[in-house]
């Protein structure tokens, strides 16, 4: 039976590296059927406290966590502004944290995740992967497998990775992720 994978950019962007990302890990995969969704098709106000209590959960926060309901898996990768995550997603995130679950915060369902980020940036690491590896699990996520890569532009040709040692790197990840999906 195909595993069902949500799959995402957590950036705005039309034409954004994440979402591109994203949907190149997800489609390495065996045996699924894929979900692709952009988050430009899910704006939302900004949120407060105050347009809650008016206006109740936006429609699109509630389409949103129904994508992660409905899924056996996610495959993400998350875009890094000024350090931290884009506006969109951290929007997104805020809303769909009000949203009534069995579990208060259970934004991720308890969905396996393949945590992923793609970076211009040199850096071997950013800050958005590192707060996601320590933040999603308290809200529900099970990290199976995480991969940044950096220095996209030269790292990512024709759609693949194309630094031998970043390939190998990330099809390690992309195999502990599969082999999960294969045992659920």
């Amino acid at each position: 039976m195909q595993k069902k994978i949500l799959v995402f950019g957590a950036s705005n962007s039309k034409s954004s590296i994440n979402s591109q990302f994203a949907h190149f890990a997800a489609s390495k995969l065996k045996n699924v059927d894929l979900t692709v969704i952009k988050l430009h098709d899910f704006e939302l106000p900004v949120y407060s406290v105050d347009l809650e209590k008016e206006s109740g959960i936006p429609e699109n926060a509630l389409k949103f966590f129904s994508f992660i309901k409905e899924c056996d898996g996610i495959a993400a990768s998350f875009a890094e502004y000024n350090g931290l995550y884009t506006s969109a997603f951290k929007n997104l995130w805020d809303w769909m944290s009000r949203i009534p679950m069995e579990k208060r915060y259970n934004i991720w369902d308890n969905k396996p995740m393949l945590l992923l980020s793609a970076s211009p940036s040199p850096r071997p690491m950013n800050n958005v992967m590192k707060i996601s590896k320590e933040l999603f699990p308290i809200f529900g996520a099970t990290i199976v497998a995480s991969f940044y890569l950096n220095v996209f532009p030269k790292n990512f040709a024709d759609n693949q990775i194309i630094n031998p040692s970043l390939k190998e790197d990330f099809d390690k990840q992309l195999e502990s992720f599969q082999n999960h999906l294969n045992n659920l």
